[in-house]
């Protein structure tokens, strides 16, 4: 399905990757400023919650979540109930996984009169991003990307065809969006590149590592400091035995905090023998985690989910973690997560009811069919031994959701 012609696509020229993320700091700071001087100038929020999205997916600075959540309490204090800030707060409230407290500020914006489109993308990006509606979300989608033909419509499109189990789809979709791209950022491309290193890697049916990582690496060829490709790519390094590159892809990225930069860098000096240097690093991953779930639970519960699961070795919390996650946006990855957390963590009456609430959510669905899911009766749940986390034929880890912030959400 995938060749070796993928990555033969005549790629697009973009602004040099490093001078792209200096200029979007720089851009950040001077935003803030104006925003502090004049909260309700025209555009400086709008313009500060792009930023701050730029910053958390592409550069790992986490910390982006607090600040974006400074200014919307900033703004509620100064204009607390304008369409602007209704529809800001929703923005920052989906990026931060808190669906229901977003769709509440929406319908606020709707019930002051804002423009329907304005409504309507963020709305999607939500449904799409908690699996529901998902036929209506698909056939706006495809509506939005045939307008346009720009890059942020046609990705979250393959993003979808991806979550439907409909590869050669999404294959086409990233594709074309790479092609088709007219502007020179270097983000964007990185982004599409990396989605597609995820569809090889992680969601096929007979993973692609290999072919993963080569668009890992193009993604961070476009885009030195992409902090998420780090990992991924660092991953697949570790599995073939290459511990010294996976460290030197990490080893850059810790700057930025993102304890799964600890977490996988633990691993791989563990790998190596350091055993001293492991456990700081999983000291710190702890740590880091701990302090990411207390303050943006439903931000990052998957992923805590899959660290407690692995290196962390705390089912109980695992287990905890992936019911809230998948309670909060039940698509078919985050039931695929939990239902394996919970075998592992020796909950097959917990298993069931996942698998239960799998069936009934998506059971008539051809993803269902091709989830690892579909082959289990709720009374089978107990002989259940692998899951969405691992691959049993190559032994690849399989993550089983994308990245904590919302990859619907065009960038």
């Amino acid at each position: 399905m995938l060749d070796a012609q993928d990555l033969e696509l005549d790629f697009p020229l973009a602004t040099a990757g490093d001078i792209a993320r200096i200029n979007l700091q720089s851009a950040r700071q001077q935003s803030w400023n104006r925003f502090w001087q004049a909260p309700l100038r025209a555009g400086i929020a709008e313009c500060l919650v792009e930023q701050e999205h730029l910053s958390a997916q592409f550069l790992g600075d986490l910390g982006a979540f607090d600040r974006l959540e400074t200014l919307a309490n900033e703004l509620v204090r100064v204009d607390a109930e304008s369409i602007r800030v209704h529809l800001i707060r929703a923005q920052v409230a989906s990026m931060a996984h808190r669906f229901d407290e977003a769709k509440g500020y929406l319908a606020q914006a709707a019930a002051s009169g804002a423009p329907p489109d304005s409504l309507n993308r963020l709305s999607l990006s939500i449904d799409q991003a908690r699996g529901f509606e998902l036929d209506t979300v698909l056939e706006a989608r495809r509506r939005l990307a045939a307008e346009s033909g720009r890059l942020e419509d046609l990705v979250p499109l393959g993003a979808l065809h991806a979550d439907l189990r409909e590869f050669e789809a999404a294959k086409q979709i990233y594709t074309q969006a790479i092609q088709q791209y007219q502007d020179v950022s270097p983000f964007a491309l990185a982004w599409a590149c990396f989605q597609m290193g995820v569809l090889c890697g992680e969601l096929l049916p007979d993973p692609q590592p290999n072919r993963a990582a080569q668009w890992y690496e193009k993604a961070i060829d476009f885009l030195p400091c992409y902090v998420k490709a780090r990992v991924h790519l660092a991953e697949i390094y570790a599995h073939n035995g290459h511990t010294a590159e996976a460290e030197a892809l990490l080893m850059p990225a810790l700057a930025a905090g993102d304890p799964e930069v600890n977490w996988r860098l633990a691993d791989v000096l563990h790998g190596s023998g350091r055993f001293a240097d492991a456990q700081a690093q999983m000291m710190a991953a702890r740590a880091g985690f701990k302090n990411l779930l207390d303050r943006h639970l439903l931000a990052f519960a998957d992923h805590g989910a899959e660290f407690y699961s692995g290196s962390g070795d705390d089912a109980g919390k695992a287990l905890d973690l992936a019911r809230i996650n998948a309670a909060n946006r039940p698509t078919l990855r985050a039931l695929e997560q939990a239902f394996a957390i919970a075998i592992k963590a020796g909950e097959p009456q917990v298993a069931s009811e996942i698998l239960d609430t799998a069936r009934e959510r998506s059971g008539r669905t051809a993803a269902f069919r091709h989830s690892p899911l579909g082959a289990h009766g709720s009374d089978r749940a107990t002989s259940y031994e692998g899951g969405a986390g691992s691959d049993q034929t190559s032994g690849v880890p399989r993550r089983s959701m994308k990245n904590a912030v919302n990859p619907g959400v065009p960038i």
